[in-house]
């Protein structure tokens, strides 16, 4: 069970770096600079995560959690989504 969790934990890292690297790409195609790419950029990055991701993000918001309190709130709310729809 843990390895698995720990596949699950490698794959979501890789595809946010992956999608980095996309939005990156697309902005440069785009050729945006500055404030325009900046927001380019988080649009796309937060477009890129997982539905649990966002509706956790969402979430954390409300609650106007920071730093450490919103990453542990942001592993255990994926990790619980993520066993609810199995």
């Amino acid at each position: 069970m843990k390895k698995l969790i720990a596949l699950i934990a490698v794959a979501c890292a890789a595809s946010s770096v992956y999608a980095a690297d996309d939005c990156a790409a697309r902005a440069a195609e785009k050729k945006l600079a500055g404030a325009a790419k900046n927001s380019f950029l988080k649009k796309c990055q937060a477009d890129a995560q997982s539905p649990e991701e966002a509706k956790c993000a969402a979430t954390a918001g409300e609650k106007k959690l920071a730093g450490a309190a919103k990453n542990s709130f942001m592993k255990k709310c994926v990790a619980d989504a993520q066993a609810a729809a199995k």
